[in-house]
């Protein structure tokens, strides 16, 4: 494993375009779920520990931005693996404008819907708008090391270990089953006026906040 993840380090990745597909969607998984788990716990404690919060748009435990900036810090950072520095405070700034522009987008189209508020927040120094804080961005920045020198070398060794046909299957069957949560959810239920997530984990008695 040791000699792996020297060569994870020092050679760039050589997979062909399917099993490169796979990584990815794998990564868009555990991406989502990470941030789920984050908020999660983050809301927990934000709320005094009295109560849970469900947060993203989704039954399974998922969110989509995590997913969407994972993405961008592989294809960000990766070349810059040989240096943490340089991958921490590339997500550190990029994450920063994309957690504010996402904000302010849906804040605008949604006329006047926050997803996320860090003015009523704790530890929210450094907040600008409410859309974007310092421990938002540090938090993304650390993760960045956890993804670049963690999960990723992980599913770069998963390939090349496991069945290339089973690897993708698990992945896109992972990926498939996500991805129509996540169309079900936005677009599916609002056509044919079928219940949202937000509709059963409310009767459930999660407090909910959706996208």
């Amino acid at each position: 494993m040791k000699k792996f993840y020297q060569e994870y380090l020092n050679i760039p990745h050589s997979f062909n375009r399917k099993t490169m597909l796979g990584i990815l969607c794998l990564l868009i998984v555990l991406s989502g779920v990470f941030g789920f788990f984050y908020e999660f716990i983050f809301y927990y404690f934000n709320g005094g520990m009295k109560q849970f919060f469900w947060r993203g748009g989704n039954f399974l435990p998922w969110i989509n931005i995590y997913a969407i900036g994972a993405v961008f810090i592989y294809f960000l950072t990766y070349r810059h693996r040989k240096s943490p520095i340089k991958v921490f405070f590339l997500s550190f700034f990029f994450c920063g404008i994309l957690e504010y522009f996402s904000g302010l987008g849906m804040y605008k189209l949604g006329n006047g819907f926050r997803c996320w508020d860090y003015n009523t927040e704790i530890w929210n120094f450094g907040n600008i708008d409410g859309f974007v804080c310092l421990r938002s961005v540090l938090f993304f920045g650390l993760s960045s090391l956890l993804l670049i020198y963690g999960i990723l070398p992980l599913l770069f060794f998963l390939a090349k270990k496991m069945n290339p046909k089973v690897f993708l299957f698990i992945s896109f069957s992972l990926f498939g089953i996500v991805f129509f949560d996540e169309i079900y959810n936005l677009i599916l239920a609002r056509i044919f006026q079928t219940p949202r997530a937000s509709d059963v984990y409310k009767q459930i008695g999660f407090q909910y906040v959706h996208f």
